[in-house]
């Protein structure tokens, strides 16, 4: 029997009556299954006494004494004990029994006590008045839970609780591993694990049960993904390969010397296009376009995460994909969250890939009743190879003739039932009524802990190395107030002929007078600190065609100063542009500051970027800044961002269906995630061997 099946009603548990059940019901706790499963939030540990004098270096005094004299202060009803007490170094406390007078005759004078608690020193005595007290030699050292409680419930009640249904109902009770893998990875049964969970003789045995039911936890977690996968593509996720290409970081190698299969023979149209590029794909980008070609080849669907820091060529990688699809006479769409975004990408891909003979099509919400009827009409023709776009891509009324190929940019903006849509409209275009191949980009890089859990179902490929030639952008702080340097420097910069972005957190002015806006900012740099520039303002306020111009015009050199929101984050690619200035880049998060860091070094100049700070800086604030100053690697950062803010609070985790683990955390426990993702895949291959 599974813990989840003891569905006997906690009133049948000793010491549970009425009343104490409604309150466990507060808990959530409705079965001696769920009181079993009711695990510890931390352990205290009371098998080290620690002396008095040593209160300022602890949390909580776990020591014995003797009570020396009893004490009183207040009046009337306020009338209130003081146990005064002193251990055996010789150090004198005091313990202030607010609402419990009884104590008086429990613990007469001269008694030995075992007293565990907070101390602080008060009125130049060392007191407490929040602390558990016992007769020494009714109080063995021992480890305790600690449980997460409601209103009514004592720690002690919720032990006895515990204890009760473990004596009644703990017996036989079946691991949720299978058995196989229990023994291979040494993990204990489950009523061992139970018993150490809830009366561990030492906080070793605690961890050791807790980290196991972390175990079983992850390992369920991935054997559902890797059942998932098996179904919808009809193999596991390459995890052998993650495993052995991928470091730490979550970073591929970066060499590809470690395949040992043959590249996969290019598309016509690949072969094409790479003779065409004035330059060589880097390591990186020819293993995870090997990584897709060979994904394409072999029947099964792909699904796959290509992530990649700001400017290692994604984008190019995703086009090259597309044309072996094409090649093979299916269609593709690649979506994009904005429409900035999707039209850099169409313009680029009309660059690219019209002159190796593909046929495009732009899709946006922004398209006109008339063009959109005859666009939509090719694309149901198959007269139409790529369609790149923005929602418009899987709104009704729009029908591909053979989508085979679903490539999803900037992919943490958008939500699962979004990304089904698009998926959706290759089934009902498909025969068969199977889901074109589906390729996920991330500029963002998702640390490894996320991609074997948020991401856990996709293949992972890396590009890690920046194409030849360019160079790191430096990065430096300045404090508000030092503005004046900072302007200075652009003021060179500009004066060489190069252009540069000046961000702000908010539109325009707000109650809040300490932040700047980037109306205002831009009226106070075009008239005040850069007069005569050409400079213009972009925000997301500002008609999206009215985006676009200002965009061309940047690009094509005819502005020098671009003042802008976060809209810029993604999307503009201007290699004359070596200046970033971000202003109260405290308000931005790590992966923002990133990617509109990101902005500039895009060619062979060197490039810089100034994170002006506020004053009266929160801690995590100033960790933001620190690891941005200290580099430039977005796998680097994405783990101090994880590691800061925490994964339920990473930008499009909610979205992408993260799972809210019972004691599991990601990144916590990334060492046990990698062993039971490993135990579980090798579990699935050993289940579905052919006989």
């Amino acid at each position: 029997m599974f813990i989840r099946e003891i569905l006997v009603s906690p009133s049948r548990v000793r010491g549970v009556g009425p009343a104490t059940a409604k309150l466990l019901e507060n808990l959530g706790l409705h079965t001696v299954g769920d009181i079993l499963s009711f695990w510890p939030r931390e352990w205290e540990d009371r098998t080290v006494r620690t002396p008095l004098a040593d209160y300022a270096h602890h949390q909580k005094i776990n020591t014995v004494a003797t009570v020396v004299a009893h004490d009183w202060f207040g009046f009337g009803r306020m009338r209130t004990l003081k146990l005064v007490i002193r251990d055996d170094k010789g150090t004198i406390a005091e313990l202030a029994c607010f609402n419990r007078p009884f104590l008086e005759k429990s613990f007469p004078v001269d008694t030995r006590v075992a007293v565990y608690g907070s101390f602080n020193s008060k009125y130049g005595a060392i007191q407490s008045s929040a602390f558990e007290i016992e007769r020494e030699d009714a109080s063995p050292a021992r480890v305790l839970p600690v449980y997460s409680l409601t209103a009514g419930l004592s720690q002690t009640q919720m032990r006895k609780i515990v204890q009760n249904a473990l004596a009644d109902y703990g017996r036989g009770i079946d691991s949720e591993l299978p058995e196989s893998v229990r023994r291979t990875h040494g993990i204990p049964s489950k009523q061992e694990i139970l018993a150490r969970m809830h009366a561990p003789a030492t906080l070793a045995d605690a961890r050791m049960a807790h980290d196991a039911l972390v175990f079983e936890e992850l390992f369920l977690f991935e054997y559902a993904i890797g059942q998932r996968s098996l179904e919808r593509r009809g193999r596991l996720p390459d995890f052998a390969t993650q495993n052995a290409t991928q470091n730490a970081t979550g970073s591929s190698a970066g060499t590809g010397t470690d395949r040992v299969a043959p590249p996969v023979p290019l598309s016509p149209r690949q072969q094409a296009l790479l003779d065409r590029l004035p330059f060589q794909l880097t390591a990186d980008q020819l293993a995870s376009l090997d990584d897709i070609n060979r994904d394409l080849s072999e029947g099964a669907v792909m699904a796959r995460l290509l992530q990649g820091d700001v400017g290692s060529g994604k984008t190019l990688i995703a086009f090259l994909s597309c044309l072996a699809v094409v090649d093979a006479g299916g269609q593709c769409a690649l979506l994009a969250p904005t429409e900035l975004l999707a039209r850099q990408h169409a313009e680029n891909a009309a660059r690219l890939l019209e002159p190796v003979g593909v046929r495009l099509a732009f899709l946006t919400g922004a398209i006109g009743s008339s063009g959109r009827t005859q666009l939509l009409h090719e694309l149901k023709a198959g007269n139409i190879d790529i369609v790149i776009g923005t929602h418009a891509l899987f709104s009704n009324g729009v029908s591909y003739r053979n989508l085979k190929l679903a490539v999803i940019d900037e992919q943490h903006r958008f939500g699962v039932l979004q990304r089904s849509a698009i998926l959706d409209k290759g089934v009902e275009c498909s025969p068969d009524r199977l889901p074109p191949h589906l390729l996920m980009m991330s500029a963002t890089p998702i640390p490894r802990t996320l991609a074997l859990s948020v991401f856990g179902d996709l293949d992972v490929s890396v590009i890690r190395t920046m194409p030849p030639g360019r160079k790191p952008v430096i990065t430096h702080l300045a404090a508000h107030g030092n503005e004046r340097k900072v302007y200075d420097f652009i003021a060179r910069e500009l004066a060489a002929g190069h252009q540069a972005y000046f961000v702000y957190p908010l539109i325009e002015d707000t109650d809040n007078a300490s932040l700047k806006s980037a109306q205002t900012m831009y009226e106070e740099l075009t008239t005040g600190i850069f007069p005569g520039t050409p400079a213009a303002l972009i925000h997301s306020r500002i008609p999206e065609d009215e985006q676009r111009a200002v965009m061309e015009r940047f690009r094509s050199g005819e502005i020098r100063i671009l003042v802008a929101t976060s809209v810029v984050e993604v999307g503009v690619d201007v290699a004359n542009a070596t200046c970033m200035v971000i202003e109260h880049a405290d308000r931005f998060g790590l992966s923002a500051l990133h990617q509109l860091r990101g902005r500039v070094g895009r060619g062979e100049l060197q490039s810089w970027c100034f994170l002006v700070y506020s004053k009266n800086l929160t801690e995590d604030g100033k960790a933001r800044l620190r690891v941005m100053h200290e580099t430039t690697d977005g796998f680097l950062i994405a783990e101090e961002d994880l590691r800061i803010r925490g994964p339920g609070d990473i930008g499009g985790i909610q979205q992408s269906g993260y799972i809210a683990f019972n004691l599991a955390d990601p990144v916590r426990d990334a060492a046990i995630l990698e062993t039971a993702r490993y135990a579980a895949f090798t579990f699935l291959l050993e289940e579905n061997k052919p006989l």
